[in-house]
């Protein structure tokens, strides 16, 4: 085996280093057993260093094997708050290239790993900055809910400071907003139109989970004219599974808390031409007074169905004015007939027991009503209805069907095949 002058070079200097005795090569002189040697001059990069010259970020990152006889082995990439760039790697080594958008005004640190013709490695670190986006435009995210302790059924959601339409553009947005569970869990943002994004897991949150959720969005290109914005990071911590089951049919609402049941109360729902939603809804709040009204839910005044009531122990399930609540007026009927104008009334003692042990995102779900599913988005959370194949194709990284999607952070470092 023929020994590189390089890798002699490299040996003598950190013999003088280490002082006598504590010879980097080993004592066989296998170029295998040496420290990596200074690659400086196998590898070119096309971005600026040293000379205060910033790289541009709308040009993707290359770096390229120079001495026909190495290659390069492996890459990283990373800026200084952590955020990887995704690459490939040529086959034959010789060639790597960024897939990801490099983040406008960030310090990056690039390292590089090679092989000469006898498999000696060898490595080069490379630091520089990138300009500032010649556009001021900029993507802000809000994420929600705030931080705070939630029911198993809460999903997450992005609001965006301004539509985004293109599919490939949603694809970077997507990629750089990070939900983290503890303990992990399979879920998937969806987009509900131009401007939202809800995520949710195929399954309820499990019990007592932390969800950590982030943006790695700024300074990022998403088109010629915008870049990513800022967004605040929120925690949620998942409480008790409570979720309440209402038959519209049998008028009885049975609550389950971490699986085992701990009530059951008789209870009245939506009559005919006002029946309550089936499926799955989510607690948005609860409000221990509320003025209802049959005009917001347009009921003309003075009609025989209108109504003007004070109501108690109200807990709300849609924006349009669906709630669990105490209906004193209608307990001669609960447990037997449905007699509300879509809302699930009972006892003002159940009412409170119910108000009491419930919190924002426990789950309430409607059966045997006659009445349409609750929709998905736009009056609540609803996100429970859509099926999780469904819910899957409204991502812009899932939704072609593949099983999973790789994130930069998975696919940074990338080894050729062999050749």
């Amino acid at each position: 085996m023929s020994t590189s002058p390089r890798i002699v070079a490299g040996c003598t200097l950190l013999v003088m280093s280490l002082g006598p005795g504590l010879a980097a090569c080993g004592a066989d002189g296998n170029p295998l057993s040496a420290a990596p040697y200074d690659a400086a001059d196998q590898v070119s990069f096309n971005a600026p260093g040293g000379d205060g010259k910033k790289a541009d970020p709308d040009k993707p990152l290359e770096i390229t094997a120079e001495d026909s006889d190495g290659r390069i082995t492996d890459v990283t990439a990373v800026d200084a708050t952590g955020r990887h760039v995704a690459g490939e790697l040529s086959a034959d080594g010789t060639r790597w290239h960024s897939t990801s958008p490099l983040a406008a005004d960030a310090r990056y640190t690039v390292r590089v790993s090679t092989e000469d013709e006898d498999g000696a490695p060898g490595r080069k670190v490379v630091t520089f900055d990138t300009g500032k986006p010649s556009t001021k435009k900029r993507l802000d995210v809000t994420f929600g809910p705030k931080t705070g302790t939630y029911g198993v059924g809460q999903p997450v959601t992005a609001e965006l400071g301004m539509p985004v339409k293109d599919k490939a553009q949603r694809a970077i947005v997507e990629r750089a907003l990070k939900v983290e569970s503890t303990p992990h869990v399979e879920g998937a943002w969806h987009w509900v139109d131009d401007k939202e994004l809800h995520y949710r897991p195929k399954e309820y949150w499990p019990t007592h989970a932390t969800v950590r959720v982030r943006s790695n969005l700024e300074g990022i290109k998403i088109s010629d004219r915008l870049w990513g914005g800022s967004a605040k990071p929120v925690t949620l911590t998942i409480g008790d599974s409570v979720i309440a089951v209402t038959d519209a049919a049998s008028h009885q609402m049975t609550v389950y808390k971490n699986g085992k049941e701990i009530n059951s109360m008789p209870v009245t729902t939506g009559k005919p031409g006002f029946e309550t939603r089936n499926g799955v809804k989510v607690v948005l709040g609860k409000e221990y007074y509320v003025r209802m009204r049959g005009t917001s839910i347009g009921i003309a005044e003075g009609s025989a169905e209108s109504y003007d009531l004070p109501v108690y122990y109200a807990t709300r399930v849609t924006w349009s004015g669906e709630y669990v609540h105490a209906a004193p007026w209608s307990v001669g009927s609960q447990g037997y007939a449905n007699v509300s104008h879509g809302c699930t009334g009972m006892s003002t003692g159940n009412a409170e027991w119910f108000f009491e042990h419930v919190r924002e995102g426990d789950v309430v779900r409607v059966v045997n009503s006659g009445g349409h599913t609750m929709e998905a988005f736009g009056n609540g959370f609803g996100d429970w209805n859509m099926p999780w194949e469904k819910w899957r194709k409204g991502s812009a990284l899932l939704g072609n069907g593949t099983s999973a999607v790789s994130v930069p952070e998975e696919v940074a470092r990338l080894r050729p095949q062999s050749v």
